[in-house]
């Protein structure tokens, strides 16, 4: 009966975003099918496969909501201009959290190998760029790109990284959807790198 009900409530979440992700296709950067960081999203039945795992997303509302909020905008040109975490709207409240969430597990996870940060995140299509000593570029949703850049340490200086944005992010999700955003875009990438 519990899982009845969890399926039904599965099912209406589905429901309630439904509209507003279709209205992707075609839109914002998607194509006909709805695909980011290795997900798909089945239009027909709301049902997220993870082509990284191989497998299908049990609990996928956060996937619904990060893209239902990204299909309310209208496109603009990207700024091509970098800022931190702290410069986007409302940013300094969350930055200890994002810090915490997205950046600390990427120098702990790619810290002493730089160079296999670029090579998860190709998986994710990156671009690798040529900041810090490794440094990647990743469309966590079509119209967002992010930024990680690693500085790897050595026995005086510890390793470090950030994630930068473009300017114009704040047009496409709030500052809370795009910590979550990155948040997810690092574990997309530490998983990557655990399958080399």
């Amino acid at each position: 009966m519990v899982f009845t009900f969890g399926v039904r409530a599965k099912l209406r979440n589905w429901d309630v975003y439904a509209t507003q992700i279709r209205s992707l296709r075609g839109r914002l950067g998607f194509n006909y099918s709805i695909k980011f960081l290795g997900y798909v999203v089945e239009l027909s039945s709301g049902k997220v496969y993870d082509i990284l795992k191989r497998v299908y997303v049990r609990s996928p509302e956060t996937l619904y909501i990060l893209l239902a909020h990204y299909s309310r905008v209208e496109p603009i040109e990207r700024a091509r201009k970098l800022i931190r975490f702290a410069d986007l709207s409302g940013g300094h409240a969350y930055e200890a959290a994002f810090m915490k969430r997205a950046v600390f597990p990427l120098t702990k996870m790619f810290g002493d190998k730089p160079k296999i940060l670029v090579e998860a995140g190709k998986i994710l299509d990156g671009v690798k760029l040529t900041y810090g000593d490794a440094s990647v570029e990743i469309a966590a949703l079509p119209k967002i790109p992010l930024t990680y850049i690693l500085w790897q340490g050595d026995q005086e200086i510890q390793s470090s990284a950030n994630i930068l944005f473009d300017a114009s992010v704040n047009n496409y999700l709030p500052t809370e959807d795009l910590a979550v955003l990155a948040e997810l875009t690092t574990s997309r990438l530490q998983h990557t790198a655990k399958r080399q």
